[in-house]
Parts: C-alpha cells; sequence; structure tokens
C-alpha cells in the first residue's frame, strides 16, 4: 500500500530565521496520523538563514540523521569531538543515546542552508553520545538509489537500529526500485522535480508511506532529487520512547 502525502499537506513552522516542514509530531505539532512511521520518529525539512544558529538543546535516545541538501551545515555539541562544516550531500548521525547537547548551524554568513533532519529510535538505550560524518558527491547518487546509512557501518554511516537511508539523484526517465521487505515500510520524499511513485504522480514536496508491498518503483519525470528512509515497522521501543510508540 502506498499512501501519499502532498507538499501541501506537510506542517509548515516559520520563525524568521528558519522554516521547517515537520512530516510527523513534533515539538508543539500533534498528528495522530503522523506520529511517527515504525521506527522512524521525526522528518523535518529545515532552513536556516545565513548565519543562523539553532541555540544548544538535550536530547537522548535518538539516533539524529541530518542530510545537507543545500548550503554549509555546521554542528556543535558537548560530545567533544571536532566537526568541520559540512557541504551539500554530507550525511552525519548523531547518537544521543544517554543525553548531550547539541546545535544545528549555518556555517556560511551569506548564504542560506537547507537539511533534512531524521530521528531514529535506536535498538539499545542509553547508548554512549557520538557523530560519525561523511559527504557524497551528486556523481555518488545519479541515476541510482545510494546507501548512505545503515547498521553496518564500513562504506556508509552506521545507524544503531535496523534502518537505512538511500539517496537519489535522477536524470528523466530513470527508473529506479526499492525493494521493501516483510514487516518493513519506506519513506519517500521528493526534494525537487517531478516523478512517479509507483503509477502515482508526485512534485516537488510530496512525499509517500509504503508498506505491504515488496518493491517500490520510482521514475523521474524531470531531473530529481529524493530520499528514501527503511525502517522496521514493529520494535520495542527503548528508553524514554518506551510505551509511548
Amino acid at each position: 500500500m502506498i499512501v501519499i502525502r502532498r507538499d501541501s499537506e506537510i506542517y509548515e513552522s516559520e520563525g524568521g530565521w528558519f522554516h521547517a516542514r515537520w512530516h510527523f509530531s513534533f515539538d508543539r505539532y500533534r498528528d495522530p496520523e503522523n506520529d511517527s512511521f515504525g521506527a522512524m520518529r521525526v522528518f523535518n525539512d529545515d532552513r536556516l538563514i545565513a548565519g543562523a544558529i539553532w541555540p544548544l538543546h538535550p536530547h537522548r535516545d535518538v539516533e539524529g540523521i541530518t542530510y545537507v541538501v543545500e548550503g554549509t551545515f555546521g554542528h556543535e555539541d558537548n560530545v567533544g569531538g571536532a566537526y568541520g562544516p559540512m557541504p551539500a550531500g554530507s550525511v552525519q548521525r548523531m547518537t544521543l543515546g544517554s543525553g548531550a547537547l547539541h546545535s544545528e548551524q549555518n556555517a556560511s554568513k551569506t548564504e542560506p542552508l537547507r537539511f533534512i533532519q531524521i530521528w531514529i529510535l535506536p535498538e539499545t538505550a542509553s547508548l554512549t553520545p557520538e557523530v560519525e560524518q561523511r559527504s557524497f558527491t551528486r556523481e555518488d547518487r545519479a541515476n541510482r538509489l545510494l546507501k548512505v546509512v545503515g547498521p553496518e557501518g564500513g562504506a556508509v554511516v552506521r545507524v544503531h537500529q535496523d534502518a537505512a537511508v538511500y539517496l537519489a539523484s535522477l536524470a528523466p526517465g530513470t527508473e529506479v526500485a526499492h525493494s521493501i521487505g516483510e514487516g518493513r515500510g519506506a519513506y519517500v520524499y521528493l526534494i525537487g522535480g517531478a516523478a512517479t511513485f509507483d503509477d502515482q504522480d508526485v512534485s516537488t514536496g510530496d512525499a509517500a508511506k509504503v508498506t505491504g508491498q515488496p518493491k517500490l518503483r520510482i521514475r523521474a519525470r524531470e531531473q530529481s532529487e529524493l530520499i528514501l528512509v527503511d525502517v522496521p515497522m514493529e520494535f520495542q521501543p527503548v528508553g524514554i520512547w518506551r510505551g509511548r510508540i
């Protein structure tokens, strides 16, 4: 089953120095029909004006995944690592585990920043906080679904859950397919362009929840950028999330 979510249906938050689209319940936004998607708790499309800094704030028992769409992403935390600014195409995972402070920042004083932030709920509570990040080029994801996050680590950014994130930059007419295992779901978001998810037309800002089917077909109708998150739909929440999903 595929459920299309149109761009106009996604919650919008405007704060002057930031603009955000919250796909699932977040902060003051509460939507019982879109409270989470399996092991994915949050999917936000965020924009910061030049030089903007989201003040340090705490989280725990979350795997925070950041994908930089446009601009230069800066990061600060109390874990103690040294992290250089991330250009477009970069992916970061911050394990907030037993609790940590972090700050999302626009590292440019002149250009806006756009990034997608995803919260994956981990398999284990109170993990030691840590950060991993790496960059991928447009060529890396050209005309294919490029896996950039997974539990195996190595060539991809590691996440402490049986979950995965894929990126694609598709030329017009290109078709790719994603296999969906039993008991799993895919959340796919068209960052920009025009495409079809299975046989349904989608355009910039549209998303889809896909469950109960073995495969999702994606075909670009024009140059398109997208992100796909594959997660288990049934799992045992841990830590602060126990009993809340």
